[in-house]
């Protein structure tokens, strides 16, 4: 089969289905397939296509179709311009998180510069946070946390990938358990997560991808979504150096609730950090 028809048949199937981009997943599936860019599938539409590949197509096609996340099919997801490793059972970085990633690498770029700085990651999932803020600041070393082996392993995975293993080390536990052997009171110079923060009640609403394949232990925030920020932020100052930083990701409505949260234990320089449509994304705070 050539590529053209390949594709129309798998735009054709995806087409079925609400909340999907048929042509661009068509795209990038049979690109991933055929080891190709997706430049190459534009410009060579008649060549044929083997029967390996077309049947290894039209099953990804149809695990798409049944609201598969992409990222599992496919084993990958790009964030903040690195290809992580990721499967089943672990979060799937999302393009909000750079916001987060990105506010720390410019902080420690403009504020810290050539010091070195210990910093501590609360749920690491896949370590996309952890192992980006390692492959681009220089002077930093990264203890990320999480109570799920799948997850850890995974991390482990792409720790190796991007050759991190002297700059980030992975405990298990749940929050601060994971790392309480490490006496690391009163040392961290920053504090990151991206925590469960969805309302309980609300998982059963999201996209069939969010909701049937994704950790739910990743995802569900508790009753009020606030759980874990409710540990988080006070916590966070036995572990903090004075003038150190706890930054967490949001959801889009928490931003008034978890300020208060950091004001109400004593943080100081306290802000919200909007994403690119205007909406609440990261609380930072510092330690007076």
């Amino acid at each position: 089969m050539e590529i053209n028809e390949l594709l129309k048949l798998g735009v054709k199937e995806l087409g079925k289905r609400e909340y999907l981009d048929p042509i661009s997943e068509s795209i990038i599936i049979l690109s991933y397939l055929q080891n190709v860019d997706k430049s190459y599938i534009y410009t060579h539409g008649n060549e044929e296509v083997n029967k390996e590949i077309v049947d290894k197509f039209l099953d990804f096609i149809e695990k798409r179709k049944e609201g598969w996340p992409l990222s599992y099919i496919l084993k990958e997801k790009e964030f903040y311009g690195l290809n992580f490793y990721i499967e089943e059972g672990v979060l799937v970085p999302r393009p909000d998180t750079e916001i987060l990633v990105e506010w720390i690498i410019n902080k420690v770029n403009e504020e810290f510069k050539n010091e070195y700085l210990d910093i501590v990651e609360l749920g690491t999932g896949s370590g996309c946070i952890a192992l980006t803020l390692a492959y681009y600041l220089e002077n930093i070393k990264v203890f990320a946390v999480d109570i799920d082996d799948k997850a850890l392993k995974v991390a482990k995975i792409n720790r190796d990938k991007f050759k991190l293993n002297n700059k980030v080390k992975f405990y298990k536990g749940d929050l601060f358990n994971g790392i309480k052997t490490l006496q690391l009171e009163g040392k961290v110079d920053i504090i990151v997560s991206n925590p469960p923060y969805i309302p309980t009640e609300d998982i059963s609403k999201l996209q069939i991808e969010v909701r049937e394949h994704e950790p739910k232990n990743a995802l569900d925030g508790g009753e009020s979504g606030f759980s874990y920020y409710e540990k988080i932020v006070p916590d966070s100052k036995e572990y903090l150096k004075r003038e150190g930083i706890l930054a967490v990701e949001i959801g889009y409505d928490q931003g008034t609730y978890v300020k208060r949260l950091f004001n109400e234990n004593g943080f100081k320089d306290i802000y919200i950090i909007k994403d690119f449509q205007g909406l609440d994304r990261v609380v930072v705070g510092r330690v007076p």
